[in-house]
């Protein structure tokens, strides 16, 4: 059988020139924008590229404007915890919602899990990047301030390049939330990162503890190790800690983690234990029970990340400033809703 071949001709500037009877320069100012052409030629110009269904080079452009028209998402928190076994994680979320408000705004969307085998930095050709939770003194960071690329962070330390997560506000629904529902000794579990997120958690924790006095327990678990760090976090704290009648969580995958312990513990949740996490995401609300999480509005974050970049990039699109609602509950049967 014969295979059909494609054998169409990419038009080319040449060919909308030659059709509209004018130089290729006219051609190219007047689809452009540039220079100084009479609006009656420009719209002639534009009429017959239309009808030879003409589409510019993108590769061209990028020859033209030295820019690459890439901005990547990027980050240094392990994929144990960042996408996990489903590759439908936190990270993964924002990145579609960025993915299309760059697209609409000219620019594609790079992404660069993690790579202990390379630094991706030096495989990629981006204008700006976007840096999901960095870390203290995170490599990724002191990598983009050296090759001089510009970057906005989300959920990093607050500044006029920063998209705030509102940990803090997180972290006072769950503690609250956990309270009200019933709990008298909720535990913390938290990654040994040092990221801003797991820092004001920690330290609203500690707050609410004092003002509610109980003492507080915490553990700490290695976010490279994903799930299984959380079981073993969660078994550790109720084998020491029998009195405990709830967990607060953060990450997401310590949290599915810590819920096999419970089982393995035999107690059950939310009877005997209730159990929340921060990332209302694809964990949160496949776990069996679904766990209590917060929406963290991660559709906005997406498109006020890229947005800050674009206008740190002299790219600024026409769209109004869009900003970050505040986090909102949503309690799901781990913690008797």
């Amino acid at each position: 059988m014969t295979q059909n071949k494609r054998t169409h001709k990419r038009v080319t500037i040449a060919d909308v020139a030659r059709e509209a009877g004018l130089s290729p320069t006219t051609v190219s100012h007047s689809l452009n924008g540039i220079g100084q052409v009479d609006p009656r030629t420009r719209q002639h110009v534009k009429d017959v590229a239309a009808r030879l269904k003409y589409r510019p080079s993108v590769r061209a452009q990028r020859l033209r404007t030295g820019r690459s028209n890439a901005i990547a998402l990027l980050s240094s928190m392990p994929a144990a915890v960042s996408t996990g076994e489903s590759r439908l994680g936190f990270f993964t979320e924002l990145a579609m919602g960025m993915a299309g408000k760059a697209l609409l705004s000219g620019y594609v969307l790079m992404l660069a899990p993690p790579m202990d085998q390379c630094n991706p930095l030096a495989l990629m050709d981006i204008d700006g990047a976007i840096l999901l939770e960095p870390a203290p003194d995170d490599p990724i960071a002191q990598e983009l301030d050296e090759r001089a690329v510009p970057y906005v962070t989300v959920g990093g330390e607050p500044g006029p390049d920063n998209v705030d997560l509102q940990h803090a506000a997180a972290a006072d629904l769950l503690l609250q939330h956990l309270l009200q529902s019933g709990a008298r000794r909720p535990g913390l579990i938290l990654g040994g990162s040092g990221r801003a997120s797991q820092r004001n958690f920690h330290e609203r924790y500690l707050a609410t503890a004092e003002a509610r006095g109980f003492p507080p327990v915490v553990a700490f678990a290695a976010e490279e190790i994903g799930a299984e760090a959380g079981r073993q976090a969660a078994a550790r704290l109720l084998a020491e800690h029998p009195e405990l009648d709830a967990l607060c969580i953060p990450i997401d995958t310590f949290a599915s983690g810590a819920l096999r312990a419970i089982h393995d513990a035999g107690r059950r949740v939310p009877d005997d234990m209730l159990l929340a996490t921060r990332h209302d995401g694809v964990r949160a609300r496949t776990c069996q029970p679904p766990l209590t999480a917060v929406d963290l509005h991660l559709d906005a974050v997406s498109h006020v990340a890229v947005q800050r970049l674009l206008r740190m990039l002299g790219r600024e699109g026409q769209d109004a400033p869009v900003d970050v609602p505040t986090p909102a509950l949503v309690a799901r049967r781990s913690t008797g809703a």
